[in-house]
């Protein structure tokens, strides 16, 4: 019999998807004590299983060494760099993997965020709590150009559902989607005109060696005065001291951050900027989305294959 494995916490502690897996494989185990699993403690509870479930565990050449009998990982989660693919393939384990599972929800959430970061939402709340009662004049999305660094599952979806809004919507990834320029009327643009010409900047990109501090001190003065930024896709596409610098003397109005470099942020002076928005990590929290990516983890014990072709990162 298949000896299957959950590290994850918030999928071990889901009535719902353990029902679901436990219908498919009796014997499954979960990570019940609700650890933050890493190193050779992820070691000692995944050891002897063929196939587990993992979300935000890191899977290096250490841990797929010491685990023989494992077979496939199931990624929980749209995300996988928490997984050292080259160490992964060099082990002979497979990967089950399905992108864009969460797209809605976190489209859904850049779209809450835009407009908070508009109508100066915050700023708002805090003053009518401090006693203060003005109208704070904002400006309407409808009217804003919005750039989308990242035209993947999200920032495909995303393009889509800002279109009613009557936005201009500006695209740039390094792959060409000619159709879907076409059929949605989204632009693609070159990034640093992107930057140039849009009042909201939103991030959807996978965090790697060519994307770490996509947006840094060079770039981010590129951002038209006045704009706003919007990272809800993964701590490190942004230098979070150039971030500070920009909301502090320009040219940005605004920032929102669902993800840091490190999970919580500890830089106080930025957090505590009336003009910045954070919430924690929560762009695939939604029930919806939480089933999605379960429902797609289960399945993925199944149906697996290499992880650079699964990935999409084959050479």
């Amino acid at each position: 019999m298949t000896t299957i494995a959950v590290a994850s916490r918030s999928f071990s502690r889901h009535p719902i998807l353990r029902a679901e897996l436990l219908a498919r494989y009796p014997d499954a185990r979960f990570n019940d004590d609700g650890l933050s699993l890493s190193g050779a403690g992820l070691i000692d509870f995944l050891n002897g299983a063929e196939k587990v479930i993992t979300a935000l565990e890191r899977l290096d050449e250490t841990v797929f060494t010491a685990l023989p009998d494992l077979k496939v990982v199931s990624k929980y989660g749209v995300g996988f760099d928490m997984i050292d693919l080259d160490a992964m393939i060099r082990s002979g384990v497979k990967l089950g993997w399905t992108g864009g599972v969460n797209r809605r929800s976190v489209a859904e959430l850049v779209i809450s965020l835009s407009i908070a970061l508009l109508r100066r939402l915050p700023e708002a709340t805090a003053e009518v709590r401090a006693g203060k009662w003005r109208q704070i004049m904002g400006r309407q999305l409808s009217s804003c150009t919005v750039g989308i660094i990242g035209c993947g599952h999200v920032g495909k979806l995303l393009g889509q559902l800002l279109l009613p809004f009557g936005c201009r919507v500006l695209a740039h990834d390094i792959l060409d989607f000619p159709e879907y320029y076409a059929e949605t009327g989204v632009q693609a643009t070159g990034i640093d005109d992107l930057l140039k010409a849009s009042d909201i900047v939103t991030l959807h990109l996978p965090l790697d060696a060519s994307t770490i501090n996509i947006l840094n001190a060079d770039r981010l003065p590129l951002m038209r005065e006045g704009s706003f930024l919007i990272n809800a896709a993964r701590g490190g596409l942004v230098d979070e001291a150039a971030l500070k610098k920009a909301l502090m003397n320009g040219p940005l109005a605004g920032a929102a951050f669902d993800v840091f470099v490190d999970e919580p942020p500890t830089d106080r002076e930025l957090l505590d900027l009336p003009t910045f928005i954070v919430t924690p990590h929560i762009g695939g929290s939604t029930e919806e989305a939480v089933l999605n990516m379960g429902r797609a983890a289960i399945g993925g014990l199944d149906d697996y294959g290499d992880p650079r072709r699964i990935t999409g990162t084959a050479s």
